[in-house]
C-alpha cells in the first residue's frame, strides 16, 4: 500500500513542484532550454526540486553503487562478513540508512544470487531493498544492478536462460540474435527486480593475448561490434533495463587484466577513433543510458599516466564534449588494481573529479563515502558538481519509471527460463559453432570408432563425452587441471593409445604452455587429433598441425551441447570467425560439411 501511495504522490508532485531554487551548471536551471517541451520542463523542475530538498549526505550517497553480502536485506548470516569486508554496515538495510546509497550490485559470491538461482529469493531481495529505500527521509528508488553479459560472465544462470556469449553472437553475424538474447536477458533481469545491467561489452578485441576481454567482445571488427552493441542497447531499453556499454575508451588491445594490473593501450588517435571508440559512439548516437569506464592508460588521450577512470581529459574532454555523451558515466569496480594508483582514500574522490557520476563497488564503503563527503565539505569539490551527477542519476531513475513503481510482482519470475527462451539460446549456440579446420573430412564423426576426450576441466571434456555417448559413440574421457601437470599429460597420452580419434577441449591454450604440451603429446601418438577451443578461438596458433579445429567461444552447457551436435553431424556448422587468427585464418573464415 505504501509503495502505491508513493507512486501516486510522485506523479502528483511532477505537476505541482516548482522550478529550481538554486543554480545548476550547463543550463539545467533554464526552463526555456531549447527543445524542451512542457513535459521535459516539468520533469526538470521535479528533479531539481528534489535535489534542493536533499542533504549533502543524501546527495553523496546517490553517487555510490555498492555490494553487500546476504540473501535478504537483513540477513543475519552475513553480518560479520559485511563488517569484516569493509561494507560499512552489517547488512543492506543498515547501509541504505547510513549512506543513503544510490544502488546495489548483485554477485554470486556475495550470496545475493545463488548458483542455481532461487528466483523467489532474488525477487524478494530486490523488492525488500526498494521498500527500505522508499522508507527513508528522502525516498529515492535504488539502481539494482549486476553483470549479465551472457557467456562466461553471467550472474543469472540455471534455471534462467544461459546464452553462449558475445563472441558467439559475433560468429553468427546476426543483429537479430543479439537483440533477441538481450531482450530475454533483460526480461529475466527485470523479473528479478534488477533494473540496471553492466552490459553490453563494446570492446573491440584485437589482441589474441587479451586475458580479460576475449570472448566477452563481439569481434575484432569495429563495425560488427557497433551493430551488435546497438542492437543489445535497444533491446535492454525495451525491457526497461538500463544498459551500460563498457569499457570506455576500449579494453580490446591489452595483455594485462585490469583486475590485477594497469594496462596501457598504445593506439594512436586515428586507430582509437576508427576502432576502439567506434562502438561507443554508435551507442551514444542511439541513446545509451550509461557508459562504464576502463582502468586503462591511453597515452594518446592523456599522457598523465592515469587510467581512464581517473582521467578528466578522457571523460570530460573526449566522452562528454567531443563525443556528446549526456548520460551516466559509471566507474568500473573501484576495488580493481587498475584503479588503485592513488592512495585508497583518494580513489573515489579522483574518480568523481575526473567526471564519473556513479562510483561503483568501492573496496571500503565508509572510507570512500567519507572521503567524497569531506572533499565537498572542504571545498575541493563543489556542491554544484555533485548536483550535476545527482541530477543525471535521478533523471535516469525517473525515465526508467522507478519513481512510479519500484515493485516487481513475484509472479513475473515465471518469465525466467521458459522453454521458448531455452530454444532461442540453443538456436544461437548451434549457429555460432565455427569449423576452422577439417583435414581428411574427419568431421562429422561418422564411423568414428572409439573416441578419447581430454582437456582441462574448464573445457568440460567429461560433459562432451557424456553427450556423445548419449548419441551412440564409444567415448571415454579424462579431465586435467587448467595447466595440466606432467603426470596428467602422461596419463592422458597413455589413455589415448587405445582410441581411434582424440578430441581435446582447450581453454585459452594459446597462452597456456602446459595445455600446449598436452596437445603436442597427444599428436605424437599418431592418432587424429581434433581440438575444440571452448573459450578464446586463438588456440590453434600454438598447434596449427592438428587435424581438426572448432571454436565454441564459451564453455557454458549450451555451447558444449551445440558442439556435440556439430561433431556428430546433427548440426551443420555455420559460424564464421569473428576475429583473425594471426598468420593462419582470416576474419570470416569458416567450413561446413
Amino acid at each position: 500500500m505504501k509503495k502505491r501511495l508513493f507512486a501516486i504522490l510522485s506523479s502528483f508532485l511532477l505537476i505541482l513542484m516548482s522550478f529550481p531554487m538554486t543554480s545548476f551548471a550547463n543550463g539545467w536551471d533554464d526552463p526555456t532550454h531549447p527543445g524542451w517541451g512542457d513535459g521535459e520542463k516539468v520533469k526538470h523542475g521535479w528533479i531539481v526540486n528534489k535535489i534542493n530538498h536533499m542533504t549533502l549526505e543524501e546527495k553523496i550517497g546517490q553517487l555510490f553503487v555498492i555490494h553487500m553480502y546476504g540473501k535478504t536485506p537483513t540477513d543475519p548470516n552475513y553480518e560479520d562478513t559485511n563488517l569484516r569486508m569493509n561494507r560499512g554496515a552489517k547488512n543492506f538495510k543498515k547501509a541504505i540508512e547510513k549512506y543513503h546509497i544510490g544502488g546495489v550490485i548483485y554477485f554470486n559470491w556475495t550470496g545475493n544470487i545463488g548458483t542455481p538461482i532461487d528466483k523467489t529469493q532474488v525477487n524478494a531481495l530486490s523488492n525488500g531493498l526498494q521498500d527500505i529505500a522508499l522508507d527513508q527521509r528522502m525516498p529515492i528508488p535504488l539502481f539494482v544492478s549486476t553483470d549479465q553479459e551472457g557467456g562466461i560472465v553471467q550472474r543469472i544462470t540455471s534455471p534462467g536462460t544461459v546464452f553462449p556469449g558475445n563472441m558467439a553472437l559475433g560468429a553468427t553475424r546476426s543483429t537479430e540474435y543479439a537483440a533477441q538474447s538481450a531482450a530475454i536477458m533483460g526480461e529475466e533481469l527485470s523479473s528479478l527486480g534488477i533494473n540496471m545491467n553492466f552490459a553490453p561489452v563494446a570492446d573491440v578485441n584485437v589482441n589474441p593475448e587479451n586475458p580479460v576481454i576475449g570472448v566477452r567482445s563481439f569481434s575484432e571488427d569495429p563495425d560488427l561490434v557497433s551493430d551488435l552493441t546497438v542492437a543489445q542497447v535497444q533491446a535492454y531499453e525495451d525491457q526497461s533495463v538500463i544498459p551500460t556499454a563498457k569499457h570506455f575508451p576500449g579494453h580490446g588491445d591489452t595483455n594485462v587484466d585490469s583486475h590485477y594490473g594497469l594496462p596501457i593501450i598504445s593506439h594512436d588517435l586515428e586507430t582509437l577513433h576508427n576502432v576502439d571508440l567506434k562502438p561507443f559512439q554508435a551507442a551514444i548516437d542511439n541513446g545509451i543510458d550509461a557508459i562504464m569506464t576502463a582502468h586503462i592508460v591511453v597515452p594518446a588521450l592523456d599522457d598523465s599516466g592515469l587510467p581512464a577512470t581517473l582521467s578528466k581529459p578522457i571523460l570530460q574532454g573526449l566522452l562528454r564534449e567531443e563525443m556528446g555523451f549526456e548520460g551516466l558515466i559509471v566507474t568500473d569496480s573501484l576495488g580493481m588494481s587498475g584503479a588503485n594508483v592513488v592512495e585508497p582514500d583518494r580513489v573515489a574522490v579522483e574518480a568523481f573529479k575526473a567526471g564519473n557520476d556513479i562510483l561503483l563497488n568501492p573496496p571500503n564503503v565508509e572510507v570512500a563515502y567519507n572521503s567524497v563527503l569531506e572533499a565537498v565539505q572542504g571545498g575541493e569539490i563543489s556542491e554544484d558538481r555533485v548536483n550535476q551527477s545527482v541530477y543525471r542519476i535521478l533523471k535516469a531513475k525517473m525515465e526508467k519509471g522507478l519513481f512510479g513503481d519500484t515493485y516487481t510482482d513475484p509472479s513475473e519470475i515465471e518469465n525466467i527460463g521458459t522453454e521458448e527462451n531455452f530454444a532461442k539460446a540453443t538456436e544461437i549456440a548451434n549457429k555460432s559453432i565455427t569449423l576452422v579446420k577439417n583435414e581428411n573430412n574427419l568431421l562429422p564423426l561418422d564411423d568414428a570408432g572409439s573416441l578419447f576426450i581430454t582437456g582441462p576441466s574448464a573445457g568440460d571434456p567429461d560433459y562432451l563425452s557424456d553427450l556423445l555417448r548419449e548419441k551412440g559413440y564409444d567415448s571415454s574421457d579424462y579431465a586435467t587441471n587448467t595447466s595440466p601437470s606432467t603426470n596428467q599429460i602422461a596419463e592422458a597420452t597413455s589413455r589415448a593409445a587405445d582410441a581411434d580419434k582424440i578430441i581435446v577441449t582447450t581453454y585459452t591454450a594459446n597462452t597456456n604452455n602446459a595445455q600446449q604440451r598436452l596437445v603436442e603429446s597427444l599428436m605424437e601418438t599418431g592418432k587424429p587429433v581434433i581440438v575444440t577451443a571452448v573459450r578464446n578461438p586463438y588456440d590453434i596458433m600454438a598447434f596449427p598441425e592438428v587435424d581438426g579445429y572448432l571454436a565454441t567461444y564459451g564453455n557454458r552447457d549450451v555451447s558444449i551441447e551445440a558442439l556435440a551436435r556439430v561433431l556428430s553431424g546433427e548440426v551443420n556448422p555455420e559460424g564464421k570467425l569473428p576475429v583473425t587468427i594471426p598468420e593462419l585464418y582470416e576474419f570470416g573464415d569458416y567450413l561446413s560439411y
